[in-house]
């Protein structure tokens, strides 16, 4: 059943009297609600600020001490196998840095010295000799305790170690790398723990020596995680993409001690992070918020990325932390209220949402659909209210209407039209443009071969070069039976017009060359191209009655011209001077000619399009020999040009304009020209 708007409209009138005072109530309480959440974002955001500065200090204490020991390596400063100095410059580093837990030097042979922070009171020097084959390494430690700021021996001792540093992969990267680069790691010479290491390699007389590792264990972390104020009953942990602990709040952590993964908001967090597993990457820069029910009790759970390769920063708050008071407050306040005026309340709200709010939202979304040109997204939307319906329906009919003009019109240019409101006019203006032509070789005998049997291939070429076209900024003119025409620099102002017409010509050549259409007899068919830029008259072109938006001009001509000329120097993509300046060194070319085209008495130099700047490489240099030949044929040195050509036809097999070149030559030696002579080429035909 269909009721009109205004019976509509009536029932909200009378509905809002009632609902006046439950609005009051809802807005208070949604306020509230949108202050509660936003004074757990700020305390969010201060935790990933803090976290997120902590990090950075460690990150930047390794990166100075490594950069330190490096530069006393490098410089002949200290030899990495001066055992008391080298310990004294680790210790003095461990000391200084307080979130550094090793300083290792690793050398090609296998052997390995480090220095080891045990907790606060204590160090220890780590020595693994070299490895050998047949007999396990005994490593020998030595351990200090820290005393008034002093170390102060304690003992030494020799133990066997399975440790093999050639077997790190951080050793092994980072002897082949350039630079220090970060790591992480779960195993380390005195066991299992989780940790990260700064390693790069050091060179000393342009030789490598071995490899510096600044090592820190996550057990820091964990010690300045405890060390947060997070809310009342709040907690934040740093996890990896699997949930597994990377740090979680322990006071107690250190090098000696393990992490206490106790506490008790730790299982929220790892449930958070594996629930959200599929709409959450930790490498994507985005933090995600998600709420997590756990013994009928809900959290309020933020995962935030961090610098390191997934780790993710998770803060749990308890929602009765903060939405508590406010939810008892307002339950008091609701409580006074009729269970009538409620009733009425919500029947308003969801009969203006169901009938009048939801349909229009949705109309209105169409509307926007149209008014970008976005025509295959309209969608029409059934409605009990009539009036609703039959607008949707008749946005519809719109839009199917306007469909139709982009299989003949640019889309750009009816999207144009649209915005502007005022219709299409006959008038034009003269642009800087690029306009490219593209045919099919030996369309005319294909055609009469083939028949109707020419259709579905002329469709499949007609739908691949119009793709290239429009995916490289182009507006396709028309297509002229097998010819297809296109430009650039209309409607839109384009730049780069002659790049972009040169890039979309070798995309075209690449795409037929995949698509394999072949003819009757399964030959290969191909495409020629005539590319030119200058300044055409582009616009709405016609009578009052008939319109076409296009370009006309001198430089269309020539481009049109110079599809054609590829017949004579069997290439394929051939360019003019003017696009020729215009993209400069982003494209590679060889000159094949200076042309006066059919229908023109001037000259012009005309190019090959080889490919764009770095896609194609003369490896073999027969472009340089082809316009060594086209130098010295121009200076008359006929036989000099003969020799240079014949390289080329001896590099790349049937190459038509050399050959052709050649002829030139030899009949300038037999019938040599007078001193009138002009290289132009005068092309006999279109």
């Amino acid at each position: 059943m269909r009721i009109g708007i205004r019976g509509a409209i009536s029932g909200l009138v009378l509905a809002s009297i009632v609902v006046s005072a439950v609005g009051v109530h809802l807005l208070w309480w949604r306020t509230a609600e949108q202050t509660s959440q936003t004074l757990a974002t700020t305390i969010n955001e201060q935790i990933v600020s803090a976290v997120s500065d902590e990090l950075q200090s460690i990150t930047t204490e390794a990166r100075s001490a490594h950069a330190a020991i490096r530069t006393l390596f490098q410089g002949s400063v200290l030899d990495p196998r001066e055992v008391d100095k080298r310990k004294f410059t680790f210790l003095s580093q461990l000391q200084a840095q307080p979130t550094i837990s090793w300083v290792a030097f690793g050398w090609p042979d296998g052997s390995l010295s480090a220095v080891h922070k045990l907790g606060d009171a204590a160090v220890e020097m780590l020595e693994i000799p070299k490895q050998t084959a047949n007999s396990p390494s005994q490593a020998r430690i030595s351990r200090y305790e820290l005393i008034d700021g002093d170390l102060r021996f304690k003992d030494t001792l020799s133990e066997a170690t399975s440790y093999s540093v050639l077997k790190q992969e951080w050793f092994d990267e980072a002897m082949q790398s350039v630079g220090p680069r970060w790591f992480n790691l779960a195993g380390l010479p005195r066991g299992d723990r989780l940790a990260v290491t700064l390693a790069g390699p050091i060179d000393i007389d342009g030789k490598r020596q071995g490899v510096l590792s600044i090592i820190i264990e996550l057990t820091r972390v964990s010690r300045f995680l405890s060390q947060l104020t997070v809310g009342k009953s709040a907690g934040a942990f740093i996890l990896d993409r699997d949930g597994a602990a990377i740090a979680s709040p322990d006071p107690d952590a250190d090098e000696v001690n393990a992490l206490k993964t106790d506490h008790p908001l730790f299982p929220v967090a790892v449930t958070a992070a594996r629930q959200s597993a599929r709409s959450y990457d930790p490498d994507q820069g985005e933090a995600f918020r998600t709420r997590v029910v756990q013994d009928d009790l809900a959290f309020e759970v933020v995962l935030t990325p961090i610098s390191f390769p997934g780790w993710s920063l998770v803060t749990v708050v308890p929602e009765s932390e903060f939405l508590g008071p406010v939810r008892t407050t307002i339950r008091r306040l609701l409580v006074g209220l009729a269970a009538l005026i409620i009733a009425a309340g919500l029947f308003s709200a969801w009969f203006a949402q169901r009938l009048i709010a939801g349909p229009l939202i949705k109309v209105v979304g169409e509307i926007r659909h149209v008014e970008r040109f976005d025509l295959e997204k309209v969608e029409r939307h059934p409605s009990r209210l009539t009036e609703i319906e039959n607008l949707s329906g008749a946005i519809g009919d719109m839009a199917q209407g306007l469909a139709a003009f982009r299989k003949y019109i640019p889309a750009d240019l009816v999207r144009r039209l649209i915005s502007d409101g005022g219709g299409a006019r006959l008038g034009g203006a003269v642009r800087p443009m690029s306009v490219m032509f593209v045919d099919l070789a030996g369309f005319t005998g294909m055609s009469e071969r083939m028949g109707d049997r020419i259709i579905p291939l002329l469709s499949r070429y007609f739908e691949t070069v119009s793709l290239q076209v429009q995916r490289h900024g182009g507006t396709i003119d028309k297509f002229i039976g097998d010819a297809v025409m296109a430009f650039w620099g209309a409607p839109a102002s384009d730049p780069d017009h002659a790049i972009n017409c040169c890039r979309a010509a070798l995309a075209c050549q690449q795409a037929v060359r995949e698509l394999a259409l072949v003819d009757e007899e399964d030959r290969a068919v191909t495409i020629r191209i005539g590319i030119n830029s200058g300044e055409m008259l582009v616009g709405n072109i016609g009578s009052e009655v008939r319109l076409n938006y296009t370009v006309i001009g001198d430089a269309v001509n020539i481009a049109s011209r110079l599809e054609g000329t590829n017949k004579l120097y069997g290439s394929q993509i051939i360019i003019g001077p003017e696009t020729r300046r215009l993209a400069g060194d982003r494209i590679t070319v060889r000159e094949l000619d200076r042309l006066a085209v059919y229908g023109r008495t001037g000259g012009l130099q005309i190019y090959e399009l080889l490919g764009m700047a770095g896609e194609y490489a003369d490896s073999s240099g027969w472009v340089a020999h082809y316009e060594t030949g086209l130098a010295s044929y121009r200076a008359r040195d006929f036989a000099a040009a003969i020799l240079d050509f014949e390289k080329v036809v001896t590099l790349r097999k049937m190459d038509l304009a050399s050959s052709m070149m050649i002829e030139r030559c030899r009949e300038q030696l037999k019938m040599p020209a007078g001193d009138d002579w002009d290289d132009t080429t005068v092309a006999l035909r279109k």
